[in-house]
């Protein structure tokens, strides 16, 4: 709970004040003079009268009453007994700890805090940290480090789990020209996490008011369930939001088991997270400010970008990074092409990108970025201009200057002289402008930002799925793999079409079944984990000779107690996969299938319940996708069909989180018709102290 007395005080105390600026408590105090803070601000200091002009005080009981927020930068051990006394004897209710030495430093740390959380939320009150630099909001400036921004309305919003990464952050995003509203660090996040904040903008999210870009630096996701829910509600309300979430790590993989084992981890979980709530995901600091630098920018609204340039090599490099990213850079061919050459010198170039040359003008740039933003084909403009070391080039950052503010379409500044043309730069960033100094980092954010889906819609897709009927059926299922013909039973509850095929168990069943389904088989072994590990699948069995040559054969493999049968089919081979991740549930995955599943390692992941909307753009995601869509005359497969598919398996799950991990290897595809033909499903039974430990 963030409450108005931790945001916009009347009142501050910094305990651990200090005049040694060296130190967290003298920063801090620095910061906050230094910020203009017009509330009433104490120190207390028992060894110094007088910490930077401010007369301290030498105890908590000296204090007047009534002050709402302490900063605590004294040692850990302190901090309980001290936040207790200032919530009892002055009704403190907000509280910032800057102090180390708490859970990040093994169990007496943990005890500490604990013992630090338990006071605070005895009076109802609100903790940020402990063990982190502070925060800074429109009425002050509470934090130790540097640089400290000057906040603007219409900054970005920026909460982080640690410190000094948003420090190295700010220090990138600040000579870009970006600029926040508010800076929020939880640290330990005893009491308020990433997820608090996240639900504290929700709530008081206004459209004309608040900041509409967040941005989010997070090591561990406590509640996903949370920040789903507040996430897509302020995606929905008009923000844009984009994260980087550390401490990527394989734990809990099963490599062993399935191939969704090897394939998902908590990672994909995250991932799968921020897609259902179209948050756009960034992997280092660079691409961050990128990401919310773009988001600063007009909305683009279609794939189509127009490349404006002085040079080729630059053109052609935002280019190679853009199609990379699914964009498109449409030929600019006939009279408009003429007409754009009619403009420019001798030598350029009009096809797209256009080169204006080394001796291009601001009046040749500004004629271009005109004609480009009445194309009906174009739907965003990118600009590199930089210095030739002839002259100032105030006017071609003038004109950039202007059309941004004009033009319909969103104009992304490339400045990459950042040495030979820092005045114009400087001038350009006055104006209230960000901008990229390298094209190929807007190009990755940019697609990164179009490649991330839009927020999924709540309701659980249910026609034709039994859910009664595939609960019966897990009550009775045993712990571990199960039985082909339960996976087939499960499967069926969902309405996932299944190929024919028969368990046999001796020869007579053989001969019998054979007749029944017809040739070409296929027949696998039932009991090995990976069959084609141990030569237990034969594809192609044509006649009777061969399908007994292989019962036998596959009979003597160890543990193989029985054969499966199924008539043959040929087509595109596909995957789909669930694995269960505690406190997420199913990471769902899709791709091609058979050998390709881990050599390509090409995945798309989501988060059960799926929508329509998710799985087909998970299935477009995919680098494969032309292989699906049909290419070089090969038949592709019915993406809707695919995508139904997905969205039964991921319904049915929502309701299974007994279904420890799910393979569907292969599904064949031909046309619309896909039928699953080898699936493999793990069970594991929940019980009281699992359930206690996920929640």
């Amino acid at each position: 709970m963030l409450n108005q007395q931790l945001l916009n005080p009347k009142s501050i105390v910094i305990v651990g004040g200090s005049n040694n600026l060296s130190k967290p408590g003298g920063r801090i105090v620095q910061n906050i003079i230094n910020g203009g803070y017009n509330g009433r601000l104490y120190v207390v200091n028992p060894g110094d009268p007088q910490v930077q002009g401010i007369s301290t005080f030498s105890d908590i009981q000296s204090l007047p009453s009534g002050i709402e927020l302490a900063i605590l930068a004294i040692p850990a051990a302190k901090c309980a007994k001290t936040a207790s006394d200032l919530a009892t004897l002055k009704q403190t209710k907000a509280f910032i700890v800057i102090s180390a030495g708490f859970s990040e430093e093994g169990a007496d740390g943990a005890e500490r805090e604990m013992a630090l959380k338990k006071v605070i939320a005895g009076v109802n009150g609100s903790l940020i940290g402990p063990n982190c630099i502070g925060m800074v909001t429109p009425a002050y400036s509470g934090i130790f480090t540097s640089p400290v921004p000057k906040l603007h309305p219409q900054g970005c919003d920026f909460v982080s789990g640690s410190g000094s990464t948003a420090v190295f952050i700010l220090e990138s995003a600040l000579p870009k020209g970006l600029t926040f509203s508010s800076i929020i660090t939880v640290g330990n996040s005893a009491q308020n996490g990433i997820e608090d904040v996240l639900e504290y903008w929700d709530n008081t999210y206004h459209p004309k008011n608040s900041s509409a870009i967040k941005l989010i630096y997070v090591e561990n996701i406590k509640d996903p369930d949370k920040l789903l829910k507040h996430a897509t509600s302020l995606i929905r309300k008009g923000c844009r939001i984009a994260a980087i979430k550390s401490g990527m790590t394989e734990a809990g993989k099963r490599a062993t088991s399935s191939h969704t084992g090897a394939l998902a981890s908590a990672d994909s979980a995250v991932e799968a997270l921020f897609r259902k709530a179209g948050i756009v995901r960034c992997f280092g600091r660079e691409e961050l400010v990128a990401v919310a630098s773009v988001f600063r920018h007009k909305k683009l609204n279609g794939p189509n970008i127009a490349i404006i340039t002085q040079a080729g090599g630059p053109g052609v490099m935002l280019t190679d990074a853009l199609v990379a990213g699914g964009l498109q850079i449409p030929a600019i061919t006939g009279a408009h092409q003429q007409n754009l050459l009619s403009l420019l010198h001798p030598g350029a170039s009009a096809n797209n990108p256009i080169d204006l040359l080394a001796t291009g003008t601001a009046e040749q740039l500004e004629k271009v970025i005109d004609y480009c933003d009445q194309l009906d084909n174009i739907d965003g403009i990118m600009v590199i201009f930089g210095s030739t070391g002839l002259a100032p080039i105030f006017d071609a950052y003038e004109v950039i200057d202007r059309k941004t503010k004009e033009c319909r379409k969103p104009i992304y500044p490339i400045l990459p002289s950042e040495s030979s043309a820092q005045r114009e730069a400087a001038m350009f960033l006055s104006k209230g402008h960000v901008y990229f100094s390298d094209e190929v980092v807007l190009g990755r954010a940019i697609t990164k930002i179009h490649q991330t889906p839009e927020p999924a819609d709540d309701a659980i897709f249910l026609e034709n799925i039994n859910i009664k009927a595939m609960r019966d059926i897990i009550q009775r299922c045993p712990n571990g793999f199960q039985s082909p013909d339960t996976v087939r039973k499960l499967l069926q509850t969902a309405g996932i079409p299944i190929i024919e095929e028969a368990v046999v168990l001796n020869k007579k069943e053989l001969r019998k079944k054979s007749q029944e389904l017809g040739f070409p088989l296929a027949m696998k072994a039932v009991g090995p984990i990976h069959k084609s590990d141990v030569g237990g699948v034969t594809l192609n069995i044509k006649s009777s000779t061969h399908l007994l040559a292989e019962y036998h054969r596959m009979r003597k493999i160890k543990d193989v107690k029985s054969v499966l049968i199924q008539k043959m089919i040929t087509g595109t081979e596909l995957f789909i996969g669930a694995k269960y991740e505690p406190h997420f549930g199913h990471v769902m995955l899709c791709g091609l299938g058979g050998i390709f599943v881990e050599s390509l390692n090409d995945i798309s992941h989501g988060l059960a319940p799926l929508t329509f909307n998710e799985a087909n753009s998970m299935i477009r995601s995919l680098k494969s996708y032309p292989v699906i869509k049909g290419t070089r005359g090969k038949q592709g497969i019915d993406e809707s069909r695919y995508a139904e598919i997905i969205v039964r398996l991921s319904s049915m799950l929502r309701y299974a989180t007994e279904i420890k991990e799910i393979d569907l290897n292969p599904l064949i595809g031909n046309g619309n018709n896909i039928q699953v033909v080898d699936a493999r499903i793990f069970i594991k039974h929940i019980n009281n102290d699992e359930l206690l430990k996920n929640r």
